[in-house]
């Protein structure tokens, strides 16, 4: 493709009924510089680079939603098909829910709080985030916090670094590709120490409806309109967020499983979801009842599930070694065989 031709395919994404105009205007100036660079010294580094901003930019959701799935009825099969028990839980989600739906039927804007799911790990707290998403039908992206040592990483770099990227909030957008897509924040209070001001910073400004609406990232230099994303947090504590981000967030503690609730998950969750992924079937396998208690106690008390699933994926393993090994099944788990599938 000759320079004319790129300039030509540069000027037809300018669409003004999906750019709003103030972004067109931006466009418009940085089309412009393209033009003369090209005219001027045919390829460069510099035009490489306005070409990647200008594509980036456009690509961007601006107007571009998702329809929302307003079924509470739903909501709830949803969340109970993939988490068992947490009815306090699954009671607030649906209130949040319903305000989602009167301000849609009531054509208001939805300015309820962002919910934050605070608990142990392997309590739940994530998946809950994509049963959410998966409710109301939109995408979700998850961004993690972990180890996050700098506020750029979410706001963007400015293009006067040679290297500069857009932040962690927008390469979100343009991934979902919708305006309003659920976005995790996971894992908030991982975040490095050093870094902890300037993120709770900009944290403070997705999260505030009062300033939401503006969102400014460095490398795009043109806001984005964040009100109706919906931001789902998650943290182990609360020790690390700053009391500004917990502000602007619904807290909602997730309980401890107790043992009887953690073998209703094992047998009824997370077994039939192993076996699959292993290939295994299920007549395969018999597995004692008896043995439940020390399966989902092998190193003593843990109110998640992650270690429970971890045990069950090496148990599984070891059951799909020996049928591939052309051992003779069903293969049975009890108490006289429960330490040879332990790892």
């Amino acid at each position: 493709m000759d320079s004319a031709q790129q300039l030509a395919t540069l000027k037809a994404r300018l669409d003004p009924n999906q750019i709003p105009s103030d972004v067109m205007a931006k466009l418009t100036s940085e089309l412009a510089r393209i033009e003369l660079l090209i005219k001027t010294s045919g390829y460069s580094l510099e035009a490489d680079r306005l070409m990647k901003y200008f594509d980036l930019v456009v690509s961007l959701p601006w107007f571009k939603e998702n329809q929302d799935i307003l079924d509470l009825k739903r909501a709830q099969q949803i969340l109970d098909k993939n988490h068992f028990g947490l009815a306090s839980v699954k009671g607030k989600i649906l209130e949040y829910l319903s305000v989602l739906v009167l301000n849609r039927q009531k054509r208001l804007p939805a300015h309820s709080m962002s919910l934050a799911f605070v608990g142990l790990v392997g309590s739940g707290k994530t998946s809950l985030a994509y049963s959410i998403a998966e409710s109301l039908g939109r995408p979700i992206v998850r961004i993690p916090f972990g180890g996050l040592g700098s506020a750029a990483q979410l706001r963007g770099e400015s293009r006067i670094r040679p290297e500069s990227e857009p932040g962690l909030i927008i390469k979100a957008l343009l991934k979902a590709q919708v305006k309003n897509p659920v976005i995790l924040l996971d894992e908030l209070d991982r975040v490095a120490e050093e870094a902890r001001t300037d993120i709770s910073g900009v944290l403070v400004e997705i999260l505030d409806p009062e300033q939401n609406t503006n969102f400014l990232d460095h490398y795009t230099e043109v806001a984005f309109n964040l009100s109706e994303v919906l931001f789902v947090a998650t943290a182990n504590n609360l020790k690390n967020v700053s009391t500004a981000v917990l502000d602007r967030l619904e807290i909602i503690e997730m309980p401890f499983y107790s043992d009887d609730q953690k073998i209703q998950i094992a047998q009824h969750f997370l077994l039939p979801e192993v076996l699959k992924q292993a290939g295994v079937e299920s007549s395969s396998l018999q597995i004692d009842p008896n043995v439940w208690l020390d399966l989902v106690r092998p190193l003593g008390f843990d109110g998640g599930i992650r270690s429970l699933k971890r045990t069950l994926e090496g148990m599984i393993r070891k059951v799909a070694r020996q049928i591939v090994e052309g051992q003779g099944g069903p293969f049975v788990i009890n108490s006289q065989t429960l330490a040879q599938y332990l790892s």
